[in-house]
């Protein structure tokens, strides 16, 4: 990228965007205008595609809504994306989950969950 672009957005650039990665279920907390008042909307789903760098980051979100596919696009550092929270992580075998749109059901939704430390697991199992 041009230094000279680099240097203008990096004081648009997000510094406090949080760890997500492709496969994490995420809740998108938006700002929406609707005449003059301002409300927050929470969109909530799986994140399927990180693409670009920089300013220009965007990731893409599915959610399964009255049983049809619904993907939305949004910039990482839009200003109207309050925050995003991280639902639950996973471990994708591939670096976009497209493969999620020709699934019905719950497989629509299934990516496998990440595996935690068997030690930290191992105390619990021993006292159930």
């Amino acid at each position: 990228m041009n230094p000279i672009i680099k240097e203008i957005t990096a004081s648009q650039v997000k510094k406090d965007r949080p760890p997500f990665k492709v496969g994490d279920g995420v809740r998108v907390h938006t700002k929406v205008r609707e005449g003059d008042k301002e409300r927050v909307q929470i969109f909530a789903g799986v994140v399927i595609a990180l693409k670009g760098s920089g300013i220009h980051e965007t990731f893409t979100v599915r959610r399964i809504s009255y049983g049809e596919g619904v993907e939305r696009v949004f910039p990482v550092n839009s200003p109207n994306v309050e925050r995003i929270e991280i639902e639950k992580e996973s471990e994708p075998m591939r670096a976009r989950l497209y493969y999620l749109r020709d699934r019905q059901g719950k497989a629509a939704m299934a990516v496998k969950r990440k595996a935690y430390d068997e030690k930290a697991e191992a105390p619990a199992a021993a006292s159930a």
